[in-house]
């Protein structure tokens, strides 16, 4: 420990048996995610939860509360401190009229994994890793990408074919080695795996950071918590909802409420997490619904939420724990709901948000027309990217004129352009 960072240890999320933290480190003995523990007695003695408005308004702010043992291996594009937006004429309009949306497509990258790699290539750069590999959905490998490059380190990026293209290329231009696979998210990670350990020579050195694979990716996530608590005055609302498809981010947002609550930097009861899926590949949803502590494998079926199309998450027991902890909810939104609402909030509010953040907005009108929510609440929904990397979501018909005005041609009601909805 020392006052750049309070870490203390690393901790098996199953058993508690604790590592160090200061090797390079994946899963746990018993196959379960670590967490990073820090010594928050310290931290409550040593920091004022006021100061931290006088810091910069980034991530970094809470660095005592992060794993990156000195600044000088700070890996950074400006990621943090988001906006937190009130929607009021949605929320009046579904009946919600507390509703705020944090913008986590104002990030470097354009979404919020530029936070989980900010903080887990600072500290792989910290403990000597030479490169970085993983699969991604497309948000996350082009962040980690980025910020590999930013940082000095190679990287290795396996992709489903699906992924939208400006995440591959964003990926490609960083100069990552990308390959795409013809499959889904865990396929991906198999073939990461796999490729490791056959060329043994090629990836020594190297870090697999498949999510949940390493400890520190959960913790720049976290920081979304923290982020919330402060531009609330340290007042917590009653309802975060949150796009789960790996679960990072809420096990983060949770990790990071339980941390506050420690600190005594919050009071009164946690807020309710509402874990939000898509409909054709909702394991988290179904293993909730049933009362189960893990989530089976499911089917997928395709949906343009890309990043919540996860059918098997290492996380579920974490993400299920966050939900049932704190009085909340798992929901599964169909692409029609969530490509409504992406569309509905962006001309109520002109915040053009990515599908995972509709289908976060389908699930608020929803609880809120089946009362689960009453209206009166503060409701935080996490648009996790913009939706410009999207831009196939938006479906248009234009007319198009002349340089006088005039319909130009025949068939000029025809569309002048146009984006397909398919993947």
């Amino acid at each position: 420990m020392n006052d750049f960072s309070a870490l203390s240890h690393l901790e098996c999320s199953r058993t508690g048996t604790r590592q160090d933290a200061d090797v390079v480190a994946g899963l746990s003995p018993t196959g379960a995610p670590l967490l990073v523990r820090y010594d928050l007695d310290h931290v409550r003695a040593t920091v004022d939860r006021d100061a931290l408005a006088a810091r910069p308004a980034d991530l970094w702010r809470y660095h005592e509360v992060l794993p990156v043992r000195g600044p000088a291996h700070v890996t950074t594009l400006g990621e943090g401190w988001t906006p937190l937006l009130p929607a009021a004429r949605y929320g009046a309009a579904i009946s919600v009229p507390g509703l705020m949306i944090k913008d986590e497509g104002a990030l470097p990258t354009a979404s919020f994994k530029a936070r989980g790699a900010a903080v887990g290539v600072s500290r792989a750069r910290e403990l000597g890793v030479g490169g970085i590999a993983m699969p991604s959905n497309g948000n996350a490998g082009a962040a980690w990408a980025l910020y590999a490059a930013r940082a000095g380190l190679a990287s290795m990026i396996m992709m489903p074919v699906g992924a939208p293209d400006v995440c591959r290329r964003e990926a490609v231009a960083a100069g990552a080695d990308v390959v795409l696979v013809d499959g889904l998210i865990n396929d991906a990670g198999r073939l990461v795996r796999e490729r490791m350990a056959a060329e043994p020579e090629r990836f020594a050195g190297w870090q697999d950071v498949s999510t949940l694979r390493e400890p520190y990716r959960i913790e720049g996530k976290k920081t979304m918590g923290y982020e919330i608590a402060e531009q609330l005055g340290w007042r917590l609302p009653e309802v975060i909802v949150y796009p789960a498809g790996g679960g990072v981010g809420l096990i983060g947002i949770h990790k990071a409420l339980q941390e506050l609550v420690m600190l005594g930097w919050v009071e009164g009861p946690l807020p309710r997490l509402v874990a939000v899926q898509a409909a054709g590949c909702a394991p988290i949803v179904a293993a909730y619904e049933a009362g189960l502590d893990h989530a089976e494998p499911v089917e997928v079926t395709p949906s343009v939420a890309f990043g919540i199309n996860v059918p098997t998450a290492l996380g579920d027991r974490l993400m299920l724990t966050a939900v049932r902890e704190t009085g909340g909810t798992a929901v599964a939104v169909g692409d029609a709901d969530l490509l409504a609402e992406e569309r509905a909030v962006t001309a109520a509010e002109g915040l053009f948000v990515c599908p995972e953040g509709g289908a976060c907005l389908a699930a608020v009108r929803r609880l809120r027309a089946d009362g689960w929510l009453d209206g009166s609440e503060r409701v935080v929904v996490l648009n996790t990217g913009s939706g410009l990397i999207y831009p196939e979501t938006v479906d248009y018909r234009l007319p198009l004129v002349d340089r006088d005005g005039r319909p130009a041609g025949e068939g000029s009601s025809a569309s002048a352009g146009s984006a397909s909805m398919g993947r």
